[in-house]
């Protein structure tokens, strides 16, 4: 469901009439900080599931080389 130019434009015509002109910027100032926290706590709640779960070295790995060195290569090769 879409709303257009003329849709918005009614609905704005009404807000106007019911809440005045002086209210008017404090309900849009509301609302937009009432959008933006539900963005910021729904933001929260898919980003928990997207993340994997860090995972802790283990001791082995820390004291293990990255590359094997040239002595255990060359001992393969023969």
């Amino acid at each position: 469901m879409r709303l257009g130019f003329g849709e918005i434009l009614v609905i704005l015509v009404i807000a106007l009439l019911v809440f005045g002109p002086s209210k008017l910027p404090q309900l849009g100032d509301a609302l937009g900080k009432g959008i933006r926290n539900f963005k910021k706590a729904s933001e929260g709640l898919f980003d928990d599931e997207k993340k994997p779960e860090p995972t802790l070295p283990s001791s082995d790995s820390a004291e293990a080389p990255a590359t094997p060195s040239p002595e255990k290569a060359e001992t393969k090769k023969a």
